[in-house]
């Protein structure tokens, strides 16, 4: 069993920034997938990013992409994402979860995820 805690959310104004963590508990990042999710009121949750056991692959989703950034500090065993031009429609309840990998792979899909954290809520006004 793995416990992940986010951290860093709140209220800003569109264009500010954001930087969300993800501790990890309870085992280490090493050998585990991270990426997170959103989701936002009335829909289902979507994929934001997600980073290989390494921290050596990432991959974004499109509506992200050059503006968000994931990381990883496996000694300290954290997740990172940077939110930068921060827009309304990125309001969501934000989610990082964590899957076993046996290589390093990225991980896009809900459902191979095996850990996910309580949420951080993310609020971005016009």
């Amino acid at each position: 069993q793995v416990q992940l805690v986010e951290s860093g959310g709140g209220l800003v104004q569109a264009g500010g920034s954001l930087r969300l963590s993800c501790v990890a508990s309870g085992r280490t990042f090493i050998n585990y997938a991270g990426g997170w999710f959103r989701q936002a009121p009335g829909k289902e949750r979507e994929f934001v990013t997600a980073i290989s056991r390494s921290g050596g692959r990432t991959y974004y989703a499109d509506s992200v992409k050059g503006r968000f950034t994931i990381s990883r500090d496996i000694a300290k065993n954290t997740l990172y994402l940077q939110m930068n031009g921060l827009k309304p429609e990125d309001t969501a309840l934000y989610y990082c979860a964590a899957g076993s990998a046996a290589w390093d792979m990225v991980r896009e899909r809900s459902h191979e995820y095996d850990y996910w954290g309580q949420g951080t809520q993310v609020t971005v006004s016009s």
